[in-house]
């Protein structure tokens, strides 16, 4: 497994820490050697999380200190994520958001891409919140399961009791009604 992450780690650490590819090898240092602070390991969990559509723990990334330890641990959690698929736990859904400001609203659309974890779709309805009371959320699924749709319904339907607009959809030609919950 680690030579698939492999590749993929080295270039969202490389674009996250502004370093060369050809300093990532398997004993340098994150924080010693790559000056990495607990800020930039934050974000490096959450690029890794949307990348491979994983969820890196707090505690899994106090143990992580070399580049070699990251890789190893991705490599981990994305083995653990797809046996717990094979076992009947529910696939990690790619969705894609659009958040409107309400009319008037200074912002403009804001538009966002990635895997339906809690800490996306955390980011998403606050970036919803931040567009206004008002503010419209469009999200978008290529799912065929109607339980993975209600499932991301679930995830956003709070936001519509705090005045964001929200409709979630089938990127597909839908087999059901267009559904739009606002509050």
């Amino acid at each position: 497994m680690e030579e698939f992450v492999e590749p993929h780690v080295r270039r969202v650490v490389s674009d996250r820490l502004g370093v060369g590819v050809e300093e990532l090898v398997s004993e340098v240092s994150l924080r010693d050697d790559l000056a990495a602070d607990s800020l930039d390991l934050v974000e490096l969990a959450m690029a890794l999380e949307a990348e491979f559509a994983i969820v890196v723990p707090d505690r899994v990334l106090d143990r992580v200190r070399t580049y070699g330890d990251l890789v190893q641990t991705t490599g981990h959690l994305l083995r653990t994520r797809c046996e717990a698929e094979a076992h009947g736990a529910a696939a990690p859904l790619r969705i894609s958001a659009r958040i409107t400001p309400p009319a008037g609203g200074s912002a403009g659309t804001l538009e966002r891409t990635g895997w339906l974890s809690p800490y996306f779709a955390e980011t998403v309805g606050d970036d919803a919140m931040r567009a206004g009371n008002g503010a419209r959320l469009d999200v978008t699924l290529s799912v065929s399961s109607t339980a993975d749709l209600a499932r991301a319904r679930r995830q956003f339907a709070g936001l519509g009791k705090r005045g964001v607009h929200v409709a979630v959809r089938r990127n597909d030609p839908p087999s059901e009604p267009f559904v739009e919950s606002t509050g």
